[in-house]
């Protein structure tokens, strides 16, 4: 039976808490590392940040918002992580249809074993 979306061991507020993080991370620094699961689930979130950020109205701008943390990508500039998402990344893939990031796997995380991967965008 299929959820639609991975639980990552976490109850809900805990599990969308990080994927929020994880997705501000990324529009933050364009990769991030972390487990292979986490990425599989921040990937789907990302490239829907990034339609967002491709359709550009306030309405687009309200709705990621609400996903996307109140950061500083830049102290010195004053920039928002949702700045950079509208102004910066979403401009890039205006003639692309979709796959805006790519996860690629690395080994195992010593201690735990845990397959770990990297998540970039294209």
């Amino acid at each position: 039976m299929s959820r639609g979306y991975r639980k990552l061991g976490r109850d809900t507020a805990k599990r969308k808490a990080l994927l929020r993080d994880l997705v501000t991370d990324l529009i933050i620094n364009g990769r991030i590392e972390t487990t292979l699961p986490k990425a599989k689930e921040v990937q789907k979130l990302a490239d829907r940040m990034v339609t967002l950020g491709k359709i550009n109205t306030l309405s687009s701008r309200i709705r990621a918002a609400k996903t996307i943390r109140f950061e500083y990508v830049d102290e010195d500039k004053q920039q928002y992580a949702i700045q950079k998402l509208f102004d910066e990344i979403a401009p890039n893939y205006r003639d692309r249809d979709g796959g805006y990031t790519r996860v690629l796997k690395l080994g195992p995380r010593r201690g735990d074993a845990a397959p770990m991967a990297i998540i970039e965008f294209v």
